[in-house]
């Protein structure tokens, strides 16, 4: 299925944007890298410059978002499995937070959870109003298990362009492995394979 297509059948899409960033070390000696990825999708904002209860229109159809954005990242990683993840957006100043909220619910997470091979662990998320070109930090965690501390990580992530004042921006970001050089301890990948 083309979800990418599908996104831009029930929003209006200005844009598609990827960043990837690659870590062989971070001070110390040169280790696995660390591949980083993150993916966005700048759409009009139906609801921008009003206020509207009733948000199921972003909703509703958000799932081909986490699909298309799940999709994007996961081949920028290359053939690498996703160890770790995070979701978010920002609205344009004519916009809510809650706009974002809306549009990174279950009902795009799931989706995203199938395209990075499942997720047992809540994704951790982002959301604010701010101008165009604003980073967001998209925070990390392990996808199977919340407390692994070596991947408590995030991906800054940005569009020089957007959102405009009546625009979402909509991400994810993917995480190939642990911090570069993680060492300060805690529940490990070792102990969730254990089953401890």
């Amino acid at each position: 299925m083309n979800y990418s297509s599908e996104v831009e059948r029930d929003y209006d899409v200005r844009g598609w944007y990827a960043s990837v960033q690659e870590s062989r070390h971070d001070g110390g000696e040169p280790g696995e890298t660390l591949v980083k990825v993150a993916t966005g999708v700048v759409i009009r904002n139906p609801f921008a410059g009003k206020f509207v209860a009733e948000l199921s229109d972003l909703t509703n159809p958000s799932s081909a978002i986490g699909h298309a954005l799940g999709e994007r990242a996961v081949a920028l990683l290359g053939n690498r499995p996703v160890e770790s993840y995070g979701k978010g957006g920002i609205a344009g100043t004519s916009g809510e937070q809650e706009h974002v909220v809306a549009c990174i619910t279950t009902v795009f997470g799931d989706p995203l959870r199938q395209q990075v091979g499942g997720g047992k662990a809540w994704i951790s998320s982002v959301s604010k109003v701010a101008a165009a070109g604003t980073s967001i930090d998209i925070p990390l965690a392990h996808k199977d298990e919340l407390y692994i501390r070596s991947h408590y990580d995030a991906v800054t992530f940005s569009v020089p362009d957007g959102p405009r004042p009546d625009e979402l921006l909509i991400c994810v970001a993917v995480a190939s492995g642990p911090r570069v050089h993680q060492r300060v301890g805690g529940k490990s990948v070792a102990d969730l394979k254990a089953g401890v």
